[in-house]
């Protein structure tokens, strides 16, 4: 069980470290699009368009990269001062009642709606576009696999904590 959540949180580091370089190629973008429409009155539609595939990119795929590092809105009225018992029995009950069912939720309604773009190789409808958007779409059960993935992680984690919790001797 250990080496299963290793190698889940090694591809999810990974895959965040990765994305990360992601971000300055955006800034850049967005920068090179408004230098180019309101000094050069030009549009760039493309480069705007790749701005949006990069910034869906990191969101989408990145989502696994936050549940790894806690970085999900909590509300942290009480969690904070659970023991991490309590807290492996909190985030258990919250990954098997609502992340892991809305992962599989994502992939169902998500699946037709990308096969279908794949299908035709959707492309832009804006004159001078990316012809990608089937790839843009494909995010959508890509972000649904990967975040069941770590969640499936995360809950294995949470049930070595409670294991271990049981199998350490009282002191009576």
């Amino acid at each position: 069980m250990k080496q299963c959540v290793y190698l889940i949180d090694e591809f999810t580091e990974r895959l965040g470290r990765l994305l990360a370089w992601l971000i300055p190629l955006m800034m850049l973008g967005t920068a090179a699009v408004v230098i180019m429409r309101y000094g050069f009155g030009q549009g760039m539609t493309a480069l705007q368009e790749s701005v949006t595939y990069l910034h869906g990119t990191v969101f989408m795929l990145g989502a696994a990269y936050t549940l790894k590092h806690g970085g999900h809105v909590r509300v942290d009225i009480f969690y904070h001062r659970f023991s991490p018992r309590t807290k492996a029995w909190v985030d258990s009950i919250g990954s098997i009642v609502f992340l892991l069912p809305l992962c599989g939720l994502i992939l169902i309604t998500s699946w037709e709606f990308t096969t279908n773009a794949w299908s035709i190789r959707e492309a832009s409808v804006e004159p001078g576009g990316l012809p990608f958007v089937y790839l843009l779409k494909s995010l959508l059960p890509l972000m649904a696999i990967n975040l069941a993935l770590q969640g499936v992680a995360e809950l294995l984690r949470n049930a070595m904590i409670l294991v271990e919790a049981e199998a350490e001797p009282r002191a009576d």
